[in-house]
């Protein structure tokens, strides 16, 4: 019986920390908002993204490099840099997230960041699928409604970065990084990245350091065992 409670206890115990994930993610879906809003796009649009995309890192970089000047072709590229890394997520879930095809092309819209880390945290298979739909869920329903308010409140704030706003994903994309700098192929590649972009900010169009920057990776895996 001690088992069983302790089972429960652990069940309710990510299945809570999961919601209060996607609250939180929330928060970033209405700095996007904002910052789409100011930067040029509608509502819908800037919604239509959250739906359709749902992947942040993407959505910041499109519509900054948009903002910033950069052509279409730039905004794309970044946008599927940056989220090349939800296919590898999927391959890893894949194993716990059983189901036919139209139940796997849902759950592959909820491959994200957020999903992937609660599911892998959990124990069990079971504990595994409940935490990556609950998480996803949730991290969905508040990133996007946080993006349709933020879209909307958007012309009324004003300036972002008069709030904060603005420094909102970076500071989240910093910690979602972290991990990595703890390990020498890491930081060889951070280094390498951050080098190319600072040599190309000057002279490439809006948008090409953050793609030539993904070169930095090369050194890396070549000479770093």
């Amino acid at each position: 019986m001690s088992d069983e409670r302790q089972n429960e206890g652990g069940g309710n115990a990510h299945v809570r920390d999961s919601i209060a994930l996607g609250l939180a993610v929330g928060v970033f879906g209405l700095s996007f908002g904002v910052l789409a809003s100011t930067s040029g796009l509608s509502a819908a649009k800037a919604c239509a993204l959250s739906l359709l995309v749902f992947t942040g890192a993407s959505q910041f970089a499109a519509v900054g490099i948009v903002a910033a000047g950069g052509s279409p072709l730039s905004a794309l590229g970044s946008a599927l840099l940056l989220a090349a890394r939800n296919a590898a997520y999927g391959l890893a879930l894949s194993p716990v997230l059983p189901g036919g095809t139209g139940r796997r092309l849902v759950a592959a819209q909820l491959v994200i960041d957020e999903s992937t880390a609660m599911a892998t945290a959990q124990r069990t298979p079971a504990a595994a699928a409940t935490a990556f739909w609950v998480t996803g869920i949730s991290v969905f329903a508040c990133w996007n409604l946080g993006t349709l308010v933020g879209a909307l409140a958007g012309n009324s704030i004003g300036n972002p970065a008069t709030l904060g706003l603005d420094a909102a994903f970076p500071a989240g994309f910093l910690a979602l990084a972290a991990p990595h700098l703890r390990q020498r192929r890491g930081q060889v590649a951070a280094a390498a990245g951050a080098a190319i972009a600072l040599v190309l900010v000057p002279f490439a169009p809006p948008g090409t350091p953050i793609l030539a920057a993904s070169l930095g990776v090369v050194p890396a895996l070549l000479f770093v065992p």
